[in-house]
């Protein structure tokens, strides 16, 4: 069980630094997305354009990172939408019970359906070196990528949470008094 715990720790401070690290893309989808409208209107007024479709999608692809990669890390941190009702009035082992269930039958398996389902098209993005229909947009395919990479973070995620709810569960360790369990 050390050695599970140990993994589980370990995917633990991957998860949380990557999160940490992709929470700095704000600023840049921030600064991009100001560009753009002050390019926007500033560029009417001066006649020339300021701005242009890469900058619009680089911002969109900047969110879209923010969503993929700050997933895994919304689920570690517990800031993933949850229905409280029952939840809550539940005691730290049977919230422990219930995450086990929600890792096993509904986070792995549509993790597993999304990257089943979007390989495909993820593969053919890349044999044709997809590119934005957009004049100057980028390249689609490697954005593309980030979905199969999001939910294979989820999954590994997924796992951790999965080894530490186990370990609630059958009392192995106390737990902390709040909804995600232990910091291993």
């Amino acid at each position: 069980m050390q050695t599970l715990l140990r993994l589980a720790e370990g995917i633990e401070k991957f998860i949380d630094r990557l999160g940490r690290w992709t929470a700095w893309l704000v600023l840049g989808m921030l600064a991009i997305g100001v560009w753009n409208v002050l390019g926007r209107y500033g560029g009417r007024l001066l006649g020339q354009n300021l701005t242009s479709n890469s900058l619009l999608e680089m911002q969109w692809y900047l969110f879209d990172l923010l969503f993929l990669l700050g997933a895994a890390y919304a689920l570690q941190q517990d800031d993933h939408v949850r229905v409280d009702i029952i939840y809550k009035s539940l005691s730290p082992k049977w919230r422990a019970f219930v995450n086990l269930l929600g890792t096993l039958f509904f986070l792995f398996p549509f993790s597993a359906l999304v990257i089943y389902y979007s390989w495909g098209s993820i593969l053919n993005s890349w044999q044709i070196w997809e590119m934005s229909p957009d004049p100057g947009g980028l390249p689609r395919y490697p954005i593309k990528s980030l979905i199969i990479v999001s939910f294979v973070l989820l999954i590994i995620q997924g796992f951790a949470d999965l080894i530490k709810n186990w370990v609630i569960f059958i009392g192995d360790r106390p737990s902390l008094e709040d909804n995600h369990g232990p910091n291993l």
